[in-house]
């Protein structure tokens, strides 16, 4: 009897690998499926192994698929859709954010001073205070006294006179600082404002406590001596916190995918190692930001392609041509309708971009640049169109603009012509709305101001996503503004420009993966990509347009795991 079973023990072990493959890991049955695949675009169940999908189709076709370990997940009719994909955030400042003040949700200057004040009655002497998110033109009333509506350091300084302060706008585009730190900056009266930035000053040329884009940088050498006192381990532990912190907050909102809008090589030495080490809840894909003689020289090193089983892609550059409409440092081609003496700013040097284009272009990279103003959005699709035709053997590059918030109406038509993508972000235009106007005029406002239905009408590709933490990393409220463009006071900002729901979905998910080279592996739901997948509450799809907001994921699923449950 030996040998015939020695000779049926390896078949019986065939037979239960073979049964062991055709098993599913995870089965979410009895819902809507939204997959973005027009050969078959909606389902009732999805099937999941081995990290990817392996069958869309309704419930009846995964019962065969069900094994003892496979989890079922009963949907009961809620809506399953493609993970979102944020597409331009900034991952180590969301994680950055959930240490520090959030001034996001205060309506005024008293309410920020009077935060800052009791964090400085606990903070040890010469700590730094840092927070994030204020923003003078969506206060209940404006500071007084007050600089083109920015406050003076005085009450702030006078709450925190043994602590250092640095507040950053909502916009990361200014800060606000306090005496402290003036002192330790050595920013006086005299100091001139340095390239691409300005030291707002009062009327008798004192410094006000705001400074402008690239003068934010005149404190970072006494910050960063304050930091330098932390031991090697501290350092790595404060990282490691903030990845984390930022990967919780973006994966409880339902997104899969990370696009991070411009990190140094430290980091994503960072991110690589802790994807390497299977400690990236999310997947990320990472614009290098450093200056032109460091990427010249490290390019190739930073080209990282799918680490950590697709939890990290390197393969694009950051730069920035202008600042922020809010502190009025877009850069503009007619003068501010509310401070006619000022066009913005520009600020990084266009020949020094002009090098990292060709950086870029040479070493396979994307190239992806800050543009608010109409006039940095024409400054960079000049510089595409003009790198373009010195390359014409480059074909497909989806070099992109980052926010492209405000446009010229003669370039439109050139995104979809030139294939620029659009990286837009829906809920800048409702968050914003209560300024645009005073700061554009209404024609200008109208005519380029967050025009993605013209944009998709020209045939360009728009991304969509938050821009966090300038908002909060909630895919479902820039949803809700590509769709409705309807404000907190209920009024509608040009709803001509409105995406559908289609459309809007489809921006924060499969035009997302293509504007990232990444449309094979993600962005819709079919056979053989990354099961990552998102669980809503509630039909975004279907139901009435103001319960949108509600909405809230349920179950974000990266590679066939469930991340985040409510």
């Amino acid at each position: 009897m030996g040998l015939p079973m020695l000779r049926l023990f390896p078949s019986l072990l065939f037979s239960a690998a073979l049964v062991a493959q055709t098993n599913a890991d995870l089965i979410l049955q009895n819902g809507k499926i939204v997959t973005m695949e027009p050969s078959q675009p909606q389902a009732q169940a999805i099937a999941v192994r081995a990290g990817r999908i392996l069958k869309v189709g309704t419930t009846a076709d995964m019962q065969p698929l069900i094994g003892a370990n496979t989890k079922v997940i009963d949907l009961a009719g809620k809506l399953a859709i493609p993970g979102f994909i944020e597409g331009h955030g900034h991952f180590m400042g969301v994680g950055e954010s959930k240490m520090n003040l959030n001034l996001r949700n205060a309506r005024n200057w008293d309410q920020i001073v009077a935060m800052v004040a009791a964090a400085a009655k606990t903070a040890p002497p010469g700590t730094w205070i840092l927070g994030r998110g204020f923003h003078q033109s969506k206060w209940d009333k404006p500071p007084q006294p007050n600089v083109q509506g920015f406050p003076l350091h005085a009450e702030l300084s006078k709450v925190s006179p043994n602590n250092p302060v640095v507040l950053t706008h909502a916009s990361g585009h200014a800060a606000m600082v306090n005496a402290l730190a003036l002192n330790q900056a050595e920013i006086t009266a005299k100091t001139p404002n340095p390239p691409g930035g300005e030291i707002l000053k009062d009327a008798s040329g004192q410094p006000t406590g705001l400074l402008q884009e690239k003068a934010q940088g005149l404190v970072g050498p006494a910050y960063q001596s304050f930091l330098s006192k932390r031991t090697q381990s501290e350092v790595e532990a404060d990282a490691r916190s903030k990845v984390e912190l930022a990967a919780k907050e973006a994966i409880s909102h339902g997104i899969t995918s990370f696009q991070d809008a411009g990190s140094g090589f430290d980091t994503v030495d960072l991110l690589k190692t802790m994807a390497e080490e299977g400690k990236l809840d999310l997947r990320l894909w990472v614009m290098l930001r450093e200056p032109t003689a460091k990427l010249a020289s490290r390019i190739q090193r930073y080209r990282i392609q799918d680490a950590g089983d697709h939890h990290l892609t390197v393969r694009a550059i950051k730069r920035a041509m202008d600042g922020a409409l809010g502190s009025r440092g877009a850069w503009l081609l007619e003068p501010y309708s509310d401070l006619p003496g000022s066009s913005g700013i520009n600020t990084e040097d266009p020949a020094d971009i002009r090098k990292t284009a060709e950086i870029a272009i040479n070493n396979g990279f994307q190239l992806c640049i800050h543009a608010i103003g109409d006039r940095a959005n024409r400054e960079v699709l000049n510089l595409y169109e003009s790198v373009f035709r010195e390359y014409p053997d480059k074909k497909d590059l989806r070099w992109r603009i980052e926010h492209a918030q405000h446009l010229n109406p003669a370039d439109i038509p050139r995104f979809g012509k030139l294939g620029v993508i659009a990286a837009m972000q829906g809920i800048h235009c409702t968050s914003d709305a209560p300024y645009v106007i005073p700061r554009l005029g209404p024609k200008r406002a109208e005519e380029g101001a967050y025009v993605w239905r013209s944009l998709l009408d020209s045939g360009a590709v728009v991304g969509n996503g938050t821009d966090a933490p300038v908002e909060e990393v909630n895919p479902i409220a820039s949803f809700y503004a590509s769709v409705s463009r309807r404000t907190k006071d209920g009024t509608t900002f040009f709803p001509a420009q409105r995406m559908t729901r289609a459309e809007a979905l489809k921006s924060y998910t499969l035009s997302n993966a293509f504007a990232a080279f990444e449309a094979d592996q993600k962005g819709s739901l079919k056979p053989g990509k990354l099961a990552d997948i998102t669980v809503l509450s509630k039909d975004i799809m279907t139901i009435p347009e103001s319960e949108i907001p509600s909405a809230e994921a349920v179950y974000t699923i990266v590679g066939g795991k469930i991340v985040y449950s409510k």
